[in-house]
């Protein structure tokens, strides 16, 4: 059943070098849209969800550009309005083979950076929907943006609304400004009904370690501890990636529930990779239309892993996949010409 998608945070342009070029390498730049609670929408748009994205662009070509762009992908675009400052651009260099990829950020001043939390009328903006989704990048560009999303995050907990929350952590961006990540995270995962997050991420919100033999064992003491640490929290979910060069990786997925579950995926071997970018908002997307479809808890994470590999296979920062699409990697038959 379709549901209503909220997503909070910062429209992009993307300037990446043509190719594997480095930056300015050629005279060029390829422009597209992203952002990674955009990515989110336009994904879950595509699945069939009335996906409705909260944001502010500044009033001039750039930001309309923006705007139009998630329209053009079905995502209700309302609740974005304009406002004094610039537009968030990065730039993006692709990496091969031993050399990795490199992101630039030019977000300061932006205009969505520089809107007060205050502008936001939650109650209105979250009436009517199932779901907010937001991420670890939006409180790490100021101050306002933090506490725009902790209002986000609260209202909704309090309006029944359920809270999907993508740490993302972004240390250039906290490191911009003075910022207090733990703090300000934690109180995020707090109102949070389901995290995209792994050991690193709940270590930094804690403040505590974890201990184990393998990468699984520590996330899954990792979970332990977020549970009783936050009790809305309901389940973790991050994806377990190996990477033999840029372009040859090796993805899989983990799930923790409160009530004991571990799920684990097997893992796809991903060779030839187009655009890594936004593969983490694929899966997020993913697992959410999953467990909104009545998937089991494995077949949610299952379905989330075939969309994030999928999106390895799609240049710029949207995934475009359908259901359909979906499943046949799910089960194998993805490969046939279609007619």
């Amino acid at each position: 059943m379709p549901k209503n998608i909220v997503c909070f945070g910062e429209l992009l342009l993307r300037l990446g070098a043509p190719g594997h070029e480095r930056l300015l390498q050629t005279p060029r730049l390829d422009v597209v849209v992203g952002g990674a609670e955009a990515n989110v929408a336009v994904a879950l748009a595509q699945l069939g969800h009335a996906a409705a994205m909260v944001s502010v662009v500044p009033d001039n070509a750039l930001g309309v550009a923006t705007v139009g762009e998630l329209r053009r992908h079905g995502v209700d675009v309302a609740a974005v309005h304009t406002g004094a400052g610039r537009q968030g651009l990065y730039f993006l260099a692709t990496g091969a083979m031993h050399r990795a990829s490199e992101v630039l950020y030019d977000r300061a001043q932006s205009a969505f950076a520089l809107a007060s939390a205050s502008g936001y009328d939650w109650p209105r903006l979250l009436a009517g929907a199932d779901l907010l989704h937001l991420s670890g990048v939006t409180p790490a560009l100021g101050a306002e943006t933090a506490a725009a999303a902790i209002a986000a995050a609260r209202v909704a907990r309090t309006a029944g609304v359920q809270v999907s929350f993508d740490g993302n952590y972004r240390a250039k961006l906290w490191a911009a400004w003075d910022s207090d990540p733990p703090v300000v995270l934690r109180q995020l995962f707090a109102e949070a009904d389901i995290a995209f997050a792994d050991h690193r991420d709940i270590e930094l919100v804690l403040g505590q370690t974890t201990s184990g033999d393998s990468r699984e064992q520590r996330i899954e003491a990792a979970a332990r501890q977020a549970f009783g640490a936050f009790p809305h929290l309901q389940r973790i979910v991050t994806t377990l990636r190996t990477q033999h060069s840029v372009d040859h990786h090796e993805l899989g997925a983990m799930m923790v529930t409160r009530d004991g579950g571990v799920h684990r995926t097997t893992d796809y071997t991903l060779t030839a990779i187009v655009d890594r970018i936004g593969t983490g908002d694929a899966f997020a997307a993913g697992v959410l239309h999953g467990l909104s479809s009545a998937m089991t808890d494995a077949d949610a994470l299952h379905f989330g892993l075939a969309a994030a590999c999928l999106k390895h296979s799609e240049p710029g920062d949207f995934s475009r996949a359908n259901q359909m699409e979906i499943e046949a990697v799910m089960a194998g038959t993805g490969f046939d010409v279609r007619r």
